[in-house]
């Protein structure tokens, strides 16, 4: 479940037209056109949308199975390409034990399969490209915020983004191999030697927010439940203002 919020300013991100309702509230077809594996858990689906008007960085979809019988499963995924990547949009899903969409995609799916999509959704954990941005993240809550780094490469932003992602241990690291200067992973179980293993703590937030470029950071934390708790009170208690920090939670 998300948070909701409103705003101050109607985003669209430099150089693009605002996507508009109607767009969004249409059903298109999308065709799987490649699958990259991320982690043991969690994969990567390309889709093919020709009729896909953008998105901002930090929007999400919601996507529709149809089964022979007509039976119709529906989820909301974030998206996890730039905006720029026109005519396709990708999602990272993990594979949820018992999950009806995310089995589907894992053990069935493959490229040439068709499903239905809808959106994008929500601005309210968008990012316009616009304004300093502090990434927090842990496992698949990694991915809207994914979208905002590979936005920020694509478009050569000077504006200061950073992104701190925690997870169980390299091998679960989301992205892992697109990771630059920018980022500070967290392991909280294994870690490479010589990398403190642990939660995320003030000490990661520090670095970043000692930095106080100019306008301030906004802070975009997207996460489960007792992440987004834990990650948001470490930024309050830090000083960055509670009308500054974006949540997106799951689970």
């Amino acid at each position: 479940m998300t948070e909701t919020f409103t705003p101050p300013t109607r985003f669209a991100v430099p150089g693009r037209i605002a996507v508009s309702n109607r767009a969004a509230s249409l059903w298109q077809t999308a065709t799987i056109t490649e699958i990259r594996r991320e982690t043991p858990y969690a994969a990567t689906f390309r889709l093919a949308v020709p009729r896909w008007e953008g998105h901002l960085p930090g929007q999400h979809l919601m996507l529709r199975l149809r089964a022979q019988d007509g039976y119709l499963a529906q989820r909301h995924y974030s998206i996890a390409s730039a905006p720029d990547d026109s005519g396709h949009i990708e999602l990272t899903l993990d594979h949820v034990d018992g999950g009806e969409v995310s089995g589907w995609f894992h053990t069935v799916a493959a490229p040439g399969d068709e499903v239905e999509v809808r959106g994008p959704l929500s601005g309210f954990f968008a990012w316009p490209g616009d304004r300093p941005a502090l990434l927090v993240g842990a496992g698949s809550g990694v991915v809207p915020l994914m979208s905002m780094v590979r936005h920020h490469r694509a478009r050569r932003l000077t504006v200061p983004l950073r992104l701190l992602v925690s997870a169980r241990g390299p091998e679960e690291l989301i992205y892992a191999r697109e990771y630059g200067a920018e980022t500070t992973p967290v392991f909280t179980r294994t870690a490479p030697a010589g990398t403190r293993v642990g939660r995320l703590t003030a000490a990661h937030l520090a670095a970043a927010l000692a930095e106080r470029p100019e306008g301030g950071w906004e802070a975009y934390v997207c996460g489960s439940n007792g992440f987004a708790e834990h990650a948001s009170r470490l930024l309050v208690e830090a000083g960055q203002p509670v009308d500054r920090i974006r949540i997106e939670r799951f689970g």
